[in-house]
């Protein structure tokens, strides 16, 4: 795939080369320290995706975006930024990717595996995507509505077959993930599988009582009541106990 750089910062730009060396599937066609500069070059060049900064003097990522769409070109754009602000934004202008500065190489490979097959199903996501972090934030569309939230303010997920409800502080969407593969990029010590069914943020619980058969019964801040099974109590027995 042919990519364009577009970065005001001439280091930036550097650093995502040495990033993208690591990647033979990417040929880097181009550079551009501006967003008109990236405009003149957008007919010769005919990148398939561009790896784009927001903030650029004169015309910034989203004014970039909108004028190339104007002049009927149409790769694929990939964000990469200082700022988690602009996430949101990036999303509803059908970005590919949002990578936060400095890049981390495992989360650029996830992207460039998007890129390759931007329908991917749950089934067919790479194994190596990147575990997520308690301080970070992640995107959650809904039917009407799409969040930004952090990691720590989701509560509980919940199994609906290949798909996942997933609470959080102020909302709730249902993902076409499964928990297993949600469970893996929130290996998290604040999370805790209860069930086959449900995982859990230990932080959120308020109270813990003796349930049937040896279980436990967790109520969450929310208000939710989660059990869990007698496997995993004595493994959370084990795990919180004094």
């Amino acid at each position: 795939m042919k990519a364009l750089l577009i970065d005001d910062e001439r280091m930036a730009r550097r650093e995502m080369r040495r990033l993208l060396e690591a990647h033979p599937e990417i040929e880097i066609v181009g550079e551009a320290d501006s967003g008109h500069a990236a405009l003149s070059l957008l007919p010769a060049l005919k990148p398939d995706v561009l790896f784009l900064d927001i903030q650029m003097p004169e015309m910034d990522g989203f004014e970039f975006v909108n004028a190339m769409s104007a002049g009927g070109h149409s790769p694929q754009v990939v964000f990469c930024t200082a700022y988690d602000a602009h996430a949101l934004r990036a999303f509803e202008v059908n970005a590919v990717g949002y990578l936060l500065k400095p890049v981390d190489p495992a989360r650029l490979a996830a992207v460039l595996h998007k890129l390759h097959d931007p329908a991917q199903t749950d089934a067919e996501a790479p194994q190596d995507e990147p575990p997520l972090r308690e301080t970070d934030r992640v995107l959650l569309k809904g039917e009407q509505r799409t969040w930004f939230v952090p990691v720590r303010s989701i509560y509980l997920l919940q199994s609906e077959g290949n798909h996942t409800h997933v609470f959080f502080e102020g909302g709730k969407v249902l993902l076409p993930r499964s928990l297993g593969t949600l469970e893996q990029r929130l290996n998290l010590p604040i999370f805790f599988r209860a069930n086959r069914a449900q995982l859990i943020n230990t932080r959120a619980i308020t109270d813990v009582t003796e349930w049937f058969s040896g279980g436990l019964q967790a109520t969450l801040a929310s208000g939710d009541k989660v059990e869990i099974s007698r496997r995993q109590a004595a493994l959370f027995r084990k795990q919180k106990g004094l």
